[in-house]
C-alpha cells in the first residue's frame, strides 16, 4: 500500500497540483493584505474615515451593552453580528484573485495558441475562357483547347 501511494504522490500530475495549492495558498495570503492593508484604507478615508473592518449590524446585545465602537468589542461583549464590512474586504478579495487568474490563463492561452500553418501551394487554376479546373502548369487548356500561353 505505501507502494502505490508513493507511486501517486510522485507523478507528475500530482505534485504539480500541490505546487499550485501551496502557491495559490501564498498568493491568497497576498491578496488578503493587499485588500485590508493597502486598497481598503484610502477607499475607507474616501468614505469619510470609514474603517471597512469595523462595519456590521448588531442583531443581538452581548453581556455588555452596546452600543460598540469596534468589531473586536462587540464580540468580546458577547453580541450576534453581521459584519458586512469584513465581507465587503472578502468580496474585494475574491474579485481581485478572479481577475489574476483570468490574467494568468488568458496568458498561458495566448502562448498555447498555434498560428495556422500556411495554406499549401495552389496546384490547379481556372481556364480564363471556359473557367474549367486546370492544372498550374498547363499552357492549353484540355477542356476547350485554348492556348494559355503565360497566363
Amino acid at each position: 500500500m505505501f507502494k502505490e501511494f508513493k507511486e501517486f504522490a510522485v507523478k507528475g500530475n500530482a505534485v504539480d497540483m500541490a505546487v499550485g495549492i501551496v502557491i495559490g495558498a501564498a498568493f491568497g495570503s497576498i491578496v488578503s493584505s493587499l485588500v485590508k492593508d493597502v486598497i481598503m484604507p484610502p477607499i475607507g478615508l474616501l468614505l469619510g474615515n470609514v474603517d471597512f473592518a469595523n462595519l456590521f449590524v448588531v442583531l443581538k446585545q452581548g453581556t455588555v451593552a452596546g452600543p460598540y465602537a469596534t468589531l473586536a468589542e462587540a464580540k468580546k461583549a458577547g453580541a450576534v453580528s453581521i459584519d458586512y464590512g469584513i465581507f465587503l474586504n472578502t468580496v474585494i478579495s475574491f474579485l481581485i484573485v478572479t481577475f489574476s487568474v483570468f490574467l494568468l490563463v488568458r496568458g498561458i492561452n495566448r502562448m498555447r495558441r498555434e498560428e495556422p500553418p500556411p495554406p499549401p501551394p495552389a496546384t490547379t487554376k481556372e481556364c480564363p475562357y471556359c473557367l474549367s479546373v486546370i492544372p498550374v502548369k498547363a499552357t492549353r487548356c484540355g477542356h476547350c483547347t485554348s492556348d494559355l500561353g503565360g497566363k
